[in-house]
């Protein structure tokens, strides 16, 4: 990719209205230089023998079976509770009335 020069970097910076100082224009030369440059390396190793991924890690890896099971039961569900009433969890009341 072209290298960006001090000129387009003014060009860029008067075409979104931003005012920018001569270290603001040295720094972001600087900074899409570098970004141009990573974009060349992966363009080298990106050949047409290399399939685009839009995930290196396969998502199956994440995925399993969706097998259905029986839920708990209500008395399952509540049967660790350290207090239960009317067939609900008891907890302490954390706001006043």
């Amino acid at each position: 990719m072209p290298r960006f020069t001090r000129q387009e970097i003014e060009h860029l910076g008067d075409l979104s209205r931003i005012a920018l100082t001569d270290q603001e224009i040295e720094r972001l030369q600087g900074e899409l230089n570098v970004i141009t440059d990573s974009i060349d390396k992966v363009q080298e190793v990106a050949k047409d023998h290399v399939p685009p991924t839009a995930n290196p890690v396969p998502l199956e890896a994440y995925m399993r079976e969706d097998e259905p099971i029986a839920p708990l039961t209500q008395e399952e569900a509540l049967s660790g509770a350290p207090r239960q009433e009317e067939g609900m969890f008891v907890a302490p009341q954390i706001l006043s009335d």
